[in-house]
């Protein structure tokens, strides 16, 4: 069994946690969200705590049980804090802002990039940074890295969109191949 699953998950005095069927519906003060687990999978609701467990216990341990427990912990997180995701863009007329609730990208192309937000998805743009709000630690994972596609980092500049602090290996170029 998972060392995570061994014990039980608490939830804070704000949250409220309701159990139907195989779903877990999560309630905060950031919003509602909901999430299905597989069947073989059984929650007991206590308190202030919340149990997880295998339907039948045997020689083979589900390994989702780990994954499990920490989705829980971080839907529980998301409703009460929710994730931040932060994104930079670097090169000269790469640009990021906002047109209502859709992001504008300008990254060099003949045409700009619109992406619009997702349900429960923010997005805030300070010079040249991209920050992705939302209550689902999945959903803002995948919205930035959709963004980060659209102008990936390339190797010689740097030049693209990449994650805060994230570090974009150099290469040396022409001009240090032919100086040595």
């Amino acid at each position: 069994m998972s060392r995570l699953a061994k014990k039980p998950i608490n939830i804070p005095a704000e949250v409220k946690v309701s159990v139907e069927g195989d779903t877990l519906v999560f309630k905060g003060p950031k919003g509602e969200l909901k999430k299905t687990f597989p069947e073989n999978i059984v929650f007991a609701l206590e308190g202030t705590s919340l149990g997880v467990a295998l339907k039948k216990e045997g020689k083979k341990k589900d390994p989702s049980l780990g994954s499990t427990a920490s989705l829980i912990k971080n839907a529980i997180a998301g409703v009460s804090a929710g994730f931040e995701k932060k994104l930079e863009i670097e090169g000269v007329g790469y640009k990021a802002q906002m047109e209502g609730a859709n992001l504008v990208l300008s990254l060099g192309f003949t045409h700009k990039v619109v992406i619009a937000p997702p349900k429960d998805i923010s997005f805030k743009v300070e010079k040249n940074a991209i920050f992705i709000n939302g209550i689902d630690k999945e959903t803002v994972g995948m919205v930035s890295a959709d963004i980060r596609s659209k102008k990936l980092p390339e190797p010689y500049k740097g030049k693209g969109i990449h994650y805060f602090g994230e570090v974009i290996r150099r290469k040396a170029g022409k001009k240090a191949v032919s100086a040595a």
